[in-house]
């Protein structure tokens, strides 16, 4: 065979080996889980045959307790780049069949050596998480580890799109990574997370709870809106992140693509014109509206389970990718509330970040009122709104569907907090609030001192719907630039991103503004 031979027969022996992972007993037991193992899930997410692995012979360097003796191939994660969709990524994917992916020094150098070609290259990061957490027996080099992960994901925060996966376990210091980066996918059954346990819960407080209900995919994704997105199992995480990827540009210098989905930029659609129910307090899916106006109908939702009184989504528009953020009718009554806050802010700043022009869907009567509201920080949370809108520099277009009240039209985008494009309905009403609450207001000791009370309000009450319950004395002030048949939305709102889609505007230079967090 030749020394070129035997040199070639170790190489192929060697890498083998590797790919065994932990054994086929180990590998059987995860599976037997419903999970795929960490390479299964590299191929899932990269084009056939694109994938190209990194440090696949890295070794831990640990001599404590035993370790010496102890063999962890790849070190228990796999590292490396290939293309999805045909576009570049780098990626990595712990292995819990190997010493149940704990995070050592290595372990970590791998990670941060493929998020800083990440970060040279301009392209996507996904990292898939499956590991029952720090290496022990490695102590504060395991710490160090988590500590250079977390710095990039720091870094890389706004240059390039960072996602998550968990996949299985993810606890203690090992959940911050993924709650530093952009978007993080949950699988519903096989994954958690979680800073302490439910052994270490019941052990100080007393409480009893589940892995699931502490910290599993819909508890991260209904209550604390740490997780954007619950997946069924790991092949619909896999296919959730590639569809996310499709609307992202791999950097923060590039525009997203533009994915001609052949649907006439002049469809009109004559349901709009009666979606608004004719009593004020009826609601409506703007779900409906989204759908109509965005191409073919198709959107994508982070947080889809997380504050319903907001939707935010992703979605096409004459091809061009478009972050929406709507008012929820049909929940709260579209009311802005300390999570709605946060979930469009998070989304906002996103968009901005990766050049993703924004459109605001308004149809919010006030903010949601109520002690705990107040006190949780409603105003610290709903002047992150404001400010984000405010900070924000691609195109941003208004559309107002109806009700548009007092701080929350300000919040929900008006021209004021820097909308470049205003559009509104017939139906829209702006003004500071409600009419009834305004009439009994301003013309409270002349409905107290009438004969007929009831009479008198009702009057005065339709005396201010006539001057305010309405589009027209907004657009009087230059505030609303159009008021548009709604059938017409979905042209009038593409020939707005179209004319703005190179818009350029300055902010004063500073290190970074001080947003109350």
């Amino acid at each position: 065979m030749g020394v070129v031979g035997d040199k070639l027969k170790e190489l192929r022996e060697l890498e083998e080996k590797v790919r065994q992972m932990g054994g086929a007993k180990a590998v059987a037991k995860h599976k037997e889980k419903g999970k795929l193992t960490a390479r299964e899930r590299l191929k899932l997410l990269f084009d056939k045959g694109s994938f190209r692995e990194i440090d696949m012979f890295v070794e831990h360097r640990c001599v404590n307790f035993g370790m010496e003796g102890v063999a962890i191939p790849s070190d228990g994660v796999i590292t490396g780049h290939g293309l999805v969709d045909g576009r570049p990524v780098f990626a990595f994917s712990q292995d819990f069949t190997a010493r149940a992916g704990s995070l050592g020094e290595m372990h970590s150098r791998k990670i941060c050596k493929v998020m800083d070609l990440a970060m040279k290259a301009g392209v996507p990061f996904v990292g898939m998480n499956d590991s029952g957490g720090a290496r022990i027996q490695e102590g504060v080099d395991a710490l160090s580890g988590y500590g250079q992960i977390f710095y990039r994901n720091s870094v890389a925060s706004g240059v390039i799109p960072q996602i998550s996966a968990i996949m299985g376990p993810t606890a203690g210091g090992a959940v911050y990574s993924p709650a530093m980066t952009d978007y993080v996918f949950m699988v519903k059954n096989t994954s958690y997370m979680f800073i302490t346990g439910p052994e270490v819960i019941k052990a100080v407080t007393g409480e009893e709870i589940s892995f699931e209900d502490l910290g599993g995919a819909m508890s991260h994704n209904e209550k604390s809106g740490v997780a954007h997105f619950a997946c069924e199992n790991d092949e619909d995480t896999i296919g959730q992140i590639k569809r996310l990827l499709s609307f992202l540009p791999s950097n923060n210098m590039e525009d997203p693509p533009v994915v001609n989905a052949g649907d006439n930029p002049n469809r009109t659609d004559a349901a709009l014109n009666a979606i608004i129910p004719d009593n004020p307090n009826q609601s409506y899916d703007v779900k409906d509206v989204i759908g109509s106006i965005v191409d073919k109908g198709d959107f994508f939702e982070p947080h889809q389970h997380f504050a319903k009184n907001m939707i935010v989504c992703f979605a096409r528009m004459n091809g061009r990718t478009i972050g929406i953020i709507a008012n929820q009718p049909k929940v709260l009554a579209g009311c802005l509330d300390i999570d709605a806050s946060d979930k469009a802010t998070r989304f906002i700043r996103f968009c901005d970040a990766f050049n993703i022009p924004l459109l605001t869907i308004a149809d919010v009567p006030g903010y949601l009122p109520g002690s705990q509201q107040e006190w949780g920080g409603i105003i610290r949370h709903g002047a992150k709104l404001l400010w984000c809108y405010s900070e924000a520099t691609v195109p941003k277009l208004l559309l107002i569907t109806r009700k548009d009240y007092g701080g929350s039209y300000l919040a929900m985008c008006s021209r004021d907090l820097g909308a470049d494009m205003a559009l509104a309905w017939p139906t829209a009403e702006i003004a500071v609030m409600g009419a009834a609450g305004a009439a009994n207001i301003i013309h409270r000791k002349e409905i107290k001192a009438a004969a007929d009370a009831g009479a008198k309000r009702k009057e005065k009450i339709q005396e201010y719907e006539a001057l305010f319950s309405n589009p027209y004395r907004a657009a009087n002030r230059g505030y609303i630039d159009a008021i548009i048949e709604p059938s017409q939305t979905r042209p009038r709102l593409i020939e707005a991103l179209e004319i703005m889609c190179n818009k350029r505007e300055l902010r004063p230079p500073k290190k970074h503004g001080n947003i109350p967090l």
